[in-house]
C-alpha cells in the first residue's frame, strides 16, 4: 500500500502497490499501477484524480467527508470575523505605514489611536450567513454562527437525508443560490467543486443581488467563484470583502481580497484524522469488499456467514443483462452462490458473491479470466477468509 503526502507512485521496483493513499498530489493515470485495486484521497475533493479514467478501469475512488470538518469550519469562522473586522487591514498599517512613519513608543501610541477608525467594522450578531452547502462542514458553520447569535439561511439542493437530519432546525432553506445571496449580509461556500457544474456557479447573475456590503468567505474552491465578475463588482464600489483559501488571478492584490494560503485542513488534527479514514476505508475494502465514501462507486456492504466462502467481487457496467450473465457463468462452473449483494452507482454494478468450495491457484486465474471475457466486466477480485489473496490471480482489469 503507498501512503504519503506526494502520493506518487512506486516506479515498478519492489512491491506492486495494491492501494494509492493522497492528498493533493495531482495523480495521473498512467502513475497508477495495473495492482492496484483502490484510491483514497485524505480529504473532501477528489479534483487531483483522474475518477474517469479510474472508474473505467474498476478501481473505486475514496474520499474523507466530515475528517477535516471541524479544522475547516474554525478557518470559516475565522474568516467571517477577518471578513466583519479590519483586522488585517490594521495589522498591515501599522507594521507597513505607523512603524515605519513613526519612531518613539509614545508618537507610534497615538498614531494608532489616531488612525484606528480607518478599520472600524461591525458586528456579526444579528446579521444573516448564507451557508451555501450544508454538508458536514457547511452544518458545522451554520451551527457555530446560530451560536455567535447569527441568522442562518443555506442552500443545497443535493442534500443527503443523513445530513438534513444533523442540521439544526433555525436554518431556514433558501431554494436557489440568487436568493441565498439576496438574504446574506455574509456568505460561505462550502460546496464541492465538480468541473463542468460548479465551476464559476457563483458568477456575474448570482453575486448581483449582493447587498452592497456583503462579504464572501469561500474555503471550498477557487474555481466556484468567477473572480473576474467579483473584480468588476469590487471596482465598481462594492464594498464586501471576498476571504478565500486559495488565490484568485483576477483579485490578487486588490482590497477587498483577503487570501489565505489554503490552509483550511492544513491542522495536525485534521490530517491524522483525514489519514486515518482513509487507511480505514482501503483496508475494510481490500479484506471484505466493503464500499463507503466512493465518489465513484456505490455504497456497499455484505456481512459474512461463514468464513471459508471465497468472496468474488466483480465490477461491471450498469446495463441489462450483465448480472445474469455473470450468474450463469458461475453456475456453469458448478460454482454454488452461498449468498450476493448487487448494486449500482451511475454507469457502474458492483457485485459481492460469496462462493462454496472456490478453487484456488490455476482454477482461481481461470475463472476470473472467464468472468472478464464477459462483455462489460471491468474487474474481478478474489478474497479468500478476510484478507486479500498474494498473486496475480487475486485482481484482473481489463484496462
Amino acid at each position: 500500500m503507498l501512503t504519503g503526502s506526494s502520493g506518487k507512485v512506486p516506479d515498478g521496483t519492489g512491491e506492486e502497490p495494491h492501494a494509492v493513499l493522497l492528498r493533493s498530489h495531482k495523480l495521473k493515470t498512467e502513475e497508477v499501477a495495473s495492482s492496484v485495486r483502490a484510491i483514497a484521497r485524505c480529504g473532501a475533493g477528489t479534483n487531483n484524480i483522474p475518477i474517469d479514467e479510474m472508474t473505467k478501469r474498476g478501481i473505486p475512488v475514496f474520499n474523507t467527508p466530515g475528517a477535516n470538518a471541524n479544522s475547516v469550519k474554525e478557518l470559516a469562522l475565522c474568516g467571517l470575523f477577518l471578513a466583519a473586522r479590519g483586522v488585517v487591514e490594521g495589522i498591515n498599517h501599522v507594521n507597513n505605514v505607523i512603524l515605519k512613519e513613526e519612531t518613539e513608543h509614545k508618537t507610534i501610541n497615538a498614531r494608532v489611536e489616531k488612525d484606528k477608525s480607518k478599520f472600524a467594522g461591525g458586528e456579526i450578531q444579528g446579521k444573516t450567513l448564507a451557508v451555501l452547502g450544508l454538508g458536514n462542514i457547511g452544518a458545522m458553520v451554520a451551527e457555530s454562527a446560530i451560536a455567535l447569535g447569527m441568522n442562518v439561511v443555506g442552500f443545497d439542493p443535493k442534500i443527503s437525508v443523513d445530513a438534513a437530519w444533523r442540521l439544526p432546525s433555525e436554518v431556514k432553506k433558501m431554494s436557489s443560490l440568487t436568493e441565498a445571496f439576496a438574504a446574506a449580509d455574509y456568505v460561505s461556500i462550502n460546496m464541492p467543486y465538480i468541473k463542468g457544474v460548479t465551476h464559476h456557479i457563483i458568477g456575474e447573475e448570482v453575486i448581483s443581488v449582493m447587498k452592497p456590503n456583503c462579504s464572501i468567505i469561500n474555503f471550498a474552491r477557487a474555481e466556484i467563484v468567477d473572480g473576474a465578475a467579483l473584480k468588476k463588482m469590487y471596482d465598481a464600489g462594492h464594498t464586501g470583502k471576498y476571504v478565500c483559501d486559495f488565490p484568485d488571478e483576477y483579485l490578487t492584490g486588490h482590497k477587498n481580497f483577503l487570501c489565505i494560503p489554503h490552509l483550511g485542513a492544513s491542522t495536525d488534527e485534521a490530517e491524522d484524522n483525514c489519514a486515518k479514514m482513509a487507511a480505514d476505508q482501503i483496508l475494510n475494502f481490500l479484506e471484505t469488499g466493503t464500499i463507503k465514501n466512493s465518489v465513484n462507486f456505490p455504497a456497499a456492504q455484505l456481512d459474512r456467514q461463514e468464513a471459508e466462502n471465497a468472496r468474488l467481487c466483480i465490477v461491471n457496467l450498469n446495463k441489462p443483462g450483465i448480472l445474469g450473465t455473470i450468474t450463469t457463468l458461475l453456475g456453469s462452473l458448478n460454482l454454488n452462490i452461498a449468498q450476493q449483494l448487487n448494486t449500482s452507482r451511475d454507469e457502474i454494478a458492483y457485485n459481492v458473491v460469496d462462493l462454496q468450495d472456490f478453487p484456488e491457484g490455476d482454477a482461481a486465474t481461470d475463472v476470473q479470466q472467464k468472468l472478464l471475457a464477459l462483455d462489460g466486466v471491468l474487474s474481478t477480485r478474489i478474497i479468500w477468509t478476510g484478507s486479500v489473496q498474494e498473486g496475480p490471480s487475486s485482481f484482473m482489469t481489463k484496462a
